[in-house]
This record gives structure tokens, C-alpha cells and sequence, in this order.
């Protein structure tokens, strides 16, 4: 069907430092969507991991892993998963599809662009010229690696929680949807972005929905206050309601998890009232497997390992602790059935 939208057109070139805005009618030519298929040599390979590498000491503009972390990474997620989710496409990332090629690793890629915050301030403010930098960078090598490497990326997503209300790096909405249709004219992948629920049940996602293959849902039980007996229900109620919501698209789950610490201080100590720890987790982990393989529905479970460059300085920070493995690679509760 042909689409039809209102957008406020950031003009960033009229001035090196403001953004101007003036309305126009887009119109673009029907849409035909590019089925994500997530299979291995035919086989279905849904059951899917988000994969940060960082370890003790390293970090994003820090120290970096090497090659042989790398190699040792992706050769234990292969032991248990097929498809990973990489969130940005700079620093690390060409190396471990590299790594994934030359090795031959029985692994597909859901490859991001991480989108920040380009407008300081609200309305139109003046524009964060590092930031305009960074995602224009991020665009160009998520277009630049997908079609580079045709046989490990999938599918491409542009932008990570950069919607909902309460996110740290919101993006306008048509900056979004430009950045959207530039990955998908330059390559040949579906192409998505991923939000939180507390976007995509909400109207205005419906332009964002027309712009993509399919959806990349953020669902996360504990941080919506739900102890674990609920925490299941939970989560197919919501990807329920998403999938009502945009019964055009396929609902792909790109983050469900449960954390295995808290901290007792700050927003994550009034918002979750479920018990954080591993044995939780792994029946957390259990139950969400026992449903993704049931309804065949594509998840992207968070996270592969612990991630201690995330959030806050306490050791106990809820961003830190989402791993199915702990950050010196040793399995938590839930992986140790698995690993041989």
C-alpha cells in the first residue's frame, strides 16, 4: 500500500549549528517487505543471544578485546546458539564478523547501528556535532558491513531504545525514519529498529512500523516490576498485545532476561520488585525457552555475559549483571546443564 506521512524534516545544512524544521508530505513507493528468516542451512535458528564483549577493564572507548577473546567468545556461543545480536557497527564489530567468516562459525548476525541523542536540549536546539559525527559513522558501517558480509548479517537494525519516552539517547522520530530508509535503499537485508514495548504499543510507532521488515521488541519482566511467578505470563501477554498492535509485522524479541543482582539504591531499587539472583534466572531462562521453542517465536535472549562497564560504580549495578555467563566466561546457573 502506498504510504502516506507528515514528518518534520530536520534541515541540519542551513546552519552548522541549529537544526530547521519545516513540514512536508513524503510519499514513498508501496513497501514490500524483506521476510527475516532466521535459519542456518535451512534450519531454524530463533533462539538467538545478545552479545556484548567487554571484559573486566575494557569498555567502549577504552581498552578493547583481543582477537583471541573474540575467537573464544564466538566459539562458546556456537556451542549453544546460532544467531547473536551485535548493537553497534564501529570498534569491535567488523573483527568479530571477520572471526565468524574465516573460522567458519555456524553463526548469523543481527548487526545495529547505535543511535544517539543528536539535538541538545528540546524543540529545535542546538545540534551535538560529535553525536551527528557518531551516528552518521554508525550508518555508514552498518551499510558498509552488510554488504560486506552477505553471508553472516541477516538483518540490520538502526537504533537501539532510541523511542520510548524514557530513553537516555531519544532520537526525533524522522531523523529515525531517514536513517531507516538510507540502510534500507543501500542494502538488501531486512532492515529494523529495536524499542522498548512502551514505544511500540503506542500510536505514534505506527510510522515507524511502516518504515520497517519487522519489529525487534524490548520485554523485560523485571524491570516492569513483575516477581518471577508472573514474569512468563508476563512477557507472552506483552508480545501478545505488540503483535495485535502491528498485525502487519513480525514481532521479533530482541531483549527478555532476568538479572542475577540489584542494587538496594536508585531507579532500579523502587522499580524491581522481583528476586534478582542466578537460580531465578535460570528458571526464568527455562521457562522462556520451553515458550520460544513452543510458539516458534524469534527471541534474542540478554544477554550472553556480564558486562562490568555497565551502569553505575557499585558492583551490585542491575546493568552489570544479565549474563547467562559471568564476565570471566564461567557459566551461571542457568548454562551449567548445558555446557559440557
Amino acid at each position: 500500500m502506498t504510504r502516506w506521512f507528515l514528518f518534520l524534516v530536520a534541515l541540519a545544512c542551513l546552519s552548522p549549528g541549529h537544526v530547521a524544521a519545516e513540514a512536508i508530505e513524503v510519499s514513498g513507493e508501496d513497501f514490500v517487505v524483506r521476510k527475516f528468516v532466521p535459519e542456518l542451512d535451512g534450519t531454524w535458528i530463533g533462539e538467538g543471544i545478545s552479545y556484548g564483549p567487554y571484559r573486566e577493564g575494557q569498555g567502549p572507548g577504552g581498552e578493547q578485546p583481543t582477537d583471541e577473546q573474540l575467537i573464544e567468545d564466538l566459539e562458546l556461543i556456537a556451542e549453544h546458539w546460532n544467531l547473536i545480536r551485535i548493537y553497534g557497527s564501529r570498534g569491535f564489530t567488523e573483527r568479530v564478523l571477520r572471526i565468524i567468516r574465516e573460522r567458519k562459525l555456524p553463526l548469523k548476525v543481527m548487526l545495529g547501528a547505535w543511535i544517539t541523542r543528536e539535538l541538545e536540549g528540546e524543540g529545535q536546539g542546538s545540534v551535538n556535532q560529535e553525536a551527528l559525527r557518531a551516528n552518521r559513522e554508525e550508518v555508514s558501517e552498518l551499510i558498509r558491513l552488510t554488504n560486506a558480509y552477505p553471508d553472516v548479517v541477516i538483518a540490520a537494525s538502526v537504533g537501539n531504545e532510541t523511542q520510548v519516552y524514557w530513553s537516555a539517547h531519544k532520537a526525533r522520530i524522522e531523523l529515525l525514519i531517514n536513517y531507516l530508509r538510507e540502510v534500507r535503499s543501500a542494502t538488501e537485508v531486512p532492515v529494523t529498529t529495536a524499542d522498548d514495548f512502551n514505544f511500540w504499543n503506542k500510536p505514534e510507532s505506527k510510522a515507524v512500523a511502516a518504515e520497517v521488515d519487522f519489529i525487534v521488541l524490548h520485554v523485560h519482566a523485571l524491570w516492569a516490576g513483575n516477581l518471577l511467578k508472573d514474569a512468563m505470563a508476563w512477557t507472552e501477554r506483552i508480545y501478545d498485545e505488540i503483535c495485535e498492535h502491528h498485525p502487519e509485522k513480525l514481532v521479533v524479541i530482541g531483549e527478555a532476561g532476568w538479572a542475577t543482582r540489584v542494587h538496594t539504591e536508585g531507579e532500579q531499587a523502587q522499580l524491581i520488585k522481583g528476586k534478582a539472583g542466578e537460580k531465578e534466572q535460570a528458571i526464568y531462562y527455562q521457562q522462556f525457552k520451553d515458550w520460544t521453542q513452543k510458539e516458534k517465536v524469534c527471541t534474542f535472549f540478554f544477554e550472553a555475559f556480564d558486562e562490568p562497564w555497565k551502569g553505575g560504580p557499585h558492583p551490585n549495578e542491575v546493568e552489570k549483571h544479565w549474563g547467562l555467563f559471568k564476565v570471566d566466561r564461567q557459566p551461571k546457573e542457568a548454562m551449567k546443564s548445558f555446557v559440557k
